[in-house]
């Protein structure tokens, strides 16, 4: 494999709004997710699996008897911690699945049924009998309990930060805000619930476990399984050729992927196929954690910071850790010379929480943004003054130049765009017959990441096409499309003359479809390997030559801070009689680089916004701390916002090019939509109504009885 360095792409297609590559499959229905592939013709059909569940929070099996079940018609058989295989390494608790009797929470899978049918394997599931030794269990997070400080925070921050004399700032402030701010347990649910496929065979004498499997990453479940069932990575092949959306809850491997690998270890051969239930994804395959942080505020009379703290309460599991890095991007986002985060964690018995679309800077921004917005009202300004007044010159954490920052202009173009100027100057004054209307804004950043260890092949085809791979993923964002304008705007041809292979670990490594990360580092590697491919064939190379490259280490990630930037604003409308709170206008505008695709790009940036506003209006789950589990497992009882939820949602972009970040000019665009919206849409109930709520989701019976003074 050699290396190449990246030069910027003379652009062509790039920027322009090729329709999806795939769009034609996935609306005619030809498209295949996991749940509907085959394994090899000589593997024979599925067999169905289904996961029974324990129904205590912490214990130990003492029993588990699988008569009835086995006996019932249809059922293959029942595999529990007694007869599953063996595993080569436990270390990681949330995977190392049937291996004793042991019980970490609620939900934990402690059985598989096998059956002809998915019916029969479902009512197989229901007659095996189990009985445990139950032990006290934690399931609730609490500020007195949320005390542990874990090594690092996602994926490998600094747990705190102190800089200056935050105390000593606080007691010279002029202005001083201090409160707590919330955020509930949230599911990801993604459109596809996770499913696999997964079979064994042999080659070269050797096992090999072959899977289709839902994912956001084929070469991490490779990664994660492959110890553990003591094979070599090259002997575990994963496809994940379309994917029904993720938003990080299929960034990793989670146990049902471990399941269906040992259920089919069983069979001889036979297919194993898993379809998650939603009510089961609650449980098994990850969510954001609740989040406590206590913001404190120091600024004079004019707005300017002198002090920042951000002290961050949240929950992992005890099976696993999981730090989710909410006070991260308080560490950046405003200047103040006295700063401090941290993070504490409750470790409790619970299922183990995970990625969802904007770790950390979701929840973080949100208590930040209503913090701020907070202390523009303390100060008597403008909201966007006050951030005006707090723009830093250097990234406030590293010390580093802002390759760009460009969130002030974000914040005039939306404002001018929003129709800012003619806001009320004071809350709770603005009323259309029995609605309080108000507006807010709020801002928004996040990372702008490239992963390392990703490769691309390069192959001249008969008639100047070309055959590109990279094994990455497209989990419905429109990666293949993009990859494909960046491909041929690399070699020097038309989009049609590209042949893109992606999904497969049989192709070269590429990192996970997550952190707003992939089209900058596929797009980056395929770059690479197409210079490198022209550079050592020329332009009018032989069919069937090729080259394989990864690029070249870059000397200007520890010169820069790299981030995005945007401005959110919201309008507002609370009911007076009903509490009901209505977001009529929702507007984003960002700073990400040049965009690819702005058709895919704007989906991203409006799906953002949406879930954001779900978030503000309608998400929480609710845990029982007597049982240890979710109460509110599925779409009925956990909201989301529906079509008559969403009413005008604009997402706007700045005209830019950041060659210097990649050399397609882009940075990420699938996580910062979401970032500052759920605080916009809260800062201007605040204004319609003239009343501060600190926590989301903003429940209609949370204004009932204040906006009827």
């Amino acid at each position: 494999m050699t290396e190449q360095a990246t030069r910027p792409v003379p652009v062509r297609s790039i920027g322009t709004d090729l329709r999806r590559v795939d769009g034609v499959e996935k609306v005619t229905g030809r498209a295949r997710y996991a749940a509907e592939q085959r394994a090899d013709d000589d593997a024979g059909e599925a067999l169905h699996m289904w996961l029974v569940q324990s129904t205590i929070a912490k214990g130990r099996v003492r029993r588990i008897t699988a008569e009835r079940a086995r006996s019932h018609p249809g059922v293959v058989d029942v595999i529990d911690h007694t007869n599953a295989p063996r595993l080569e390494d436990t270390d990681n608790a949330e995977l190392a699945i049937l291996q004793d009797a042991a019980v970490g929470f609620r939900g934990q899978i402690i059985a598989l049924v096998l059956a002809e049918t998915p019916e029969a394997a479902r009512e197989g599931a229901t007659l095996v009998d189990v009985e445990y030794d139950v032990t006290p269990h934690e399931a609730e997070l609490r500020e007195d309990n949320a005390t542990y400080r874990p090594d690092s925070v996602n994926p490998d921050m600094e747990t705190d930060t102190d800089d200056g004399d935050v105390d000593a700032a606080l007691a010279e402030a002029e202005v001083i805000v201090d409160q707590t701010y919330r955020t509930p347990y949230e599911y990801n649910n993604p459109l596809e619930p996770h499913a696999t496929l997964a079979w064994w065979g042999e080659e070269e004498g050797r096992p090999v476990l072959s899977m289709f499997d839902s994912t956001q990453g084929v070469h991490g479940v490779v990664q994660a399984l492959a110890p553990m069932l003591g094979l070599e990575p090259d002997q575990v092949r994963v496809q994940a050729p379309y994917v029904g959306g993720g938003f990080g809850s299929k960034g990793e491997a989670h146990a049902h992927v471990m399941a269906a690998a040992l259920a089919a270890r069983t069979t001889s051969g036979r297919p194993v196929k898993l379809a998650v239930t939603r009510q089961q994804m609650f449980a098994l395959t990850g969510y954001r954690t609740a989040t406590i942080s206590h913001f404190r505020l120091g600024a004079k009379a004019d707005g300017t910071l002198t002090a920042i703290e951000h002290a961050v309460q949240e929950q992992t599991s005890a099976i696993r850790e999981f730090a989710e890095q909410t006070a991260s991007p308080t560490r950046m986002m405003y200047a103040a010379p006295n700063r401090r985060t941290s993070h504490r964690l409750a470790r409790l018995d619970v299922a183990v929480p995970s990625w969802m679309r904007a770790p950390g800077e979701m929840p973080g921004m949100f208590a930040h943004e209503v913090a701020m917005d907070e202390l523009a009202v303390a100060c008597g300004l403008d909201p966007i003054v006050l951030r005006e007044r707090n723009e830093p010159e250097v990234d406030p954490e590293t010390g580093r130049p802002f390759n760009r920052r460009r969130l002030l202009d974000c914040l005039h173009h939306g404002a001018e765009r929003f129709g800012w100027e003619s806001r009320a100057a004071e809350a709770g004054v603005t009323a259309e017959g029995e609605w309080r209307v108000g507006t807010g804004v709020a801002a928004a950043t996040y990372p702008a990441m490239k992963m390392p260890g990703n490769a691309a092949r390069v192959r001249a085809l008969d008639g100047g096409r070309y055959a590109v791979a990279i094994g990455c993923v497209d989990i419905g964002t429109g990666a293949r499309t993009a990859l494909t304008q960046i491909a041929a705007d690399a070699l020097g041809v038309e989009t049609g003359a590209v042949d893109l292979a992606i999904a497969d670990t049989r192709l070269p490594p590429a990192s996970v479809a997550g952190g707003s990360s992939g089209t900058s580092s596929w797009g980056t590697t395929i770059v690479a390997a197409a210079q490198r491919f022209r550079a050592d064939h020329g332009d009018s190379p032989r069919p069937g030559l090729e080259t394989t490259a990864s690029p070249a280490d870059d000397p200007t990630s520890e010169q820069y801070a790299f981030h995005s930037f945007g401005a959110v604003f919201a309008e507002a409308r609370v009911h007076r009689w009903t509490g009901e709170v209505r977001v009529p206008r929702l507007l984003g505008v960002y700073s990400v680089g040049r965009v690819i695709n702005p058709v895919t790009a704007r989906s991203q940036f409006l799906g953002g916004l949406v879930m954001g506003l779900s978030a503000a209006l309608f998400e929480t789950s609710y845990r029982d701390p007597r049982f240890g589990h979710v109460v509110t497992q599925d779409l009925a009882t956990y909201h989301v916002a529906s079509h008559a939820d969403v009413l005008d949602v604009e997402a706007e972009w700045l005209e830019e090019s950041d060659e210097v970040f990649t050399p397609m000019g882009s940075r990420g665009v699938g996580e910062i939509g979401i970032v500052g919206t759920a605080a916009a849409v809260a800062n201007a109930t605040h204004h319609a109504t003239g009343i501060r709520h600190r926590s989301i989701p903003l429940t209609p019976d949370r204004f009932l009885e204040s906006v009827r003074a």
